[in-house]
């Protein structure tokens, strides 16, 4: 064989090889599950996950699964700006300093576990984040600490053991806007049959009460109001597929449709985002969510 047919043979071979790497790489983002079951977590290769603690700093204090890191605040990782708060730290350096803190690397698959009984579930909002941060190996662990305790698994207390290693950098912060709106965004389409609108928050905020200091009452023009907790049972536990769309079906949200969750500051719709894509869709998170719409007067609002 000559020279040049070795040298193209090797060039075919490895544009070959990165095809198909590269279709590899896409078929495990999509195909990876967003919510794990202990069992399903435990059978992972435990070298390859960070396991990440969104609970308060005291309740991690008093009990935590072996080798989760405590997150901290999910407020740690969000600014303020123009008087709104709440909005998702675009600082690359920054962002990337604080994961690298908890062990968080570009190869490792992150789970997540909040307090299933928690109003906020803040572990929401940190799925939402890291995902908008492009970690495409993100999921939830079902139930959290308390469904490790119930089936008679080792609980730490104390402080935080060192993470794993890291090599994270700013550059491998990469924000994928497929997951994010603001007001901008949701303005250009409102009242269009392809967004479906969501308002998370309780009944009487989306009818106009302002518990947490918004600037107006009421909700966004012709978003449906869901509650994010009716997704769930007493239990925290989130309802079985069909149940959960019989519940999306009752307002006509298709999955040919853009969903966009808000809520007062992104927390609570965290969750929901988690919801939607568990099942499938496509969805937004509104990070600024009523503060920020409600604080400015040229955009609609309906109470």
């Amino acid at each position: 064989m000559s020279r040049k047919i070795k040298a193209l043979a090797t060039c075919v071979g490895l544009a070959i090889c990165l095809i198909c790497g590269a279709s590899a790489t896409t078929w495990a983002a999509e195909e990876f599950a967003p919510l794990l079951t202990i069992n399903e977590f435990r059978a992972l290769p435990q070298n390859e996950v960070v396991l990440l603690d969104t609970r308060s700093a005291w309740r991690y204090l008093l009990g935590h699964i072996p080798g989760a890191q405590p997150t901290g605040n999910w407020q740690d990782y969000s600014v303020q700006k123009d008087g709104v708060p709440g909005l998702i730290d675009q600082n690359r350096s920054a962002i990337a300093r604080k994961l690298k803190a908890l062990g968080v690397d570009r190869g490792k698959t992150l789970v997540l576990y909040g307090d299933p009984a928690d109003k906020w579930r803040t572990d929401g909002r940190f799925f939402w984040m890291l995902e908008f941060y492009g970690f495409t190996k993100t999921a939830l662990l079902e139930g959290g600490l308390d469904a490790w305790e119930k089936q008679g698994l080792p609980v730490e207390r104390g402080t935080a053991s060192p993470p794993p290693a890291s090599q994270l950098k700013p550059e491998d912060i990469q924000f994928n806007w497929n997951v994010y709106a603001d007001q901008h965004w949701i303005a250009d389409r409102l009242n269009t049959p392809e967004l479906a609108l969501i308002d998370n928050r309780e009944r009487h905020e989306y009818n106009g009460a302002t518990p947490y200091g918004s600037s107006r009452g009421g909700h966004i023009p012709g978003a449906i109001h869901i509650d994010w907790r009716e997704f769930f049972d007493g239990q925290g536990r989130l309802k079985a597929k069909p149940v959960l769309e019989s519940l999306l079906a009752r307002w006509n949200i298709t999955k040919d449709k853009e969903v966009v969750v808000y809520c007062t500051g992104g927390v609570r719709s965290g969750m929901a985002y988690f919801v939607f894509r568990h099942l499938g869709y496509n969805v937004r998170n509104y990070d600024g969510s009523w503060w920020d719409w409600s604080r400015n007067s040229q955009l609609p609002v309906e109470s």
